[in-house]
């Protein structure tokens, strides 16, 4: 099921961030790089925006980062985080708007707690090697997996 055609999809995150501009001072979201004990990385692909993505959303008032990643997880790839995340970098999204800012968590101690049902938001959850991602993964993932996985130099921007 898909929320907006891929064609609809593209004025939406404007849009979003249009209302998160005049709603906050600041946008917090936090993405988390789930490995498996495979190697395989969790990536999912949204109904709203274009791409494969590490799962996250964004950082409500009063939650702390590793909160709202423990709910994103949850709610997106039901995977419930069994350890503590490890910090991976803080990254201005500037693509996405000036105030856009991403804490970035790897996750190796987890479980799924249930298969992957897709929602109006997620249409996919899967892990894959990292020799083998899927068409369509998005720059900014592409990148923060150089950086973890291939010694690329971090940088301060998604």
């Amino acid at each position: 099921m898909m929320l907006l055609s891929p064609e609809r999809r593209a004025w939406l995150s404007p849009l979003m961030h249009l209302y998160w501009r005049f709603s906050r001072g600041m946008t917090l979201g936090v993405r988390g790089c789930v490995v498996d004990a495979e190697g395989r990385i969790l990536l999912v692909r949204h109904s709203y925006t274009p791409g494969w993505h590490f799962p996250g959303g964004g950082v409500e008032t009063g939650q702390t980062v590793e909160e709202a990643l423990a709910v994103e997880l949850r709610e997106e790839a039901h995977v419930a985080m069994t350890g503590a995340p490890v910090f991976c970098g803080l990254y201005l999204n500037a693509l996405t708007s000036p105030r856009d800012h991403v804490v970035l968590f790897r996750v190796a101690a987890f479980e799924q707690t249930s298969p992957f049902v897709p929602t109006r938001e997620i249409l996919e959850a899967a892990f894959f090697p990292r020799d083998a991602l899927p068409d369509g993964v998005t720059r900014g993932t592409r990148e923060r997996i150089a950086e973890l996985f291939e010694g690329r130099p971090r940088s301060p921007y998604w």
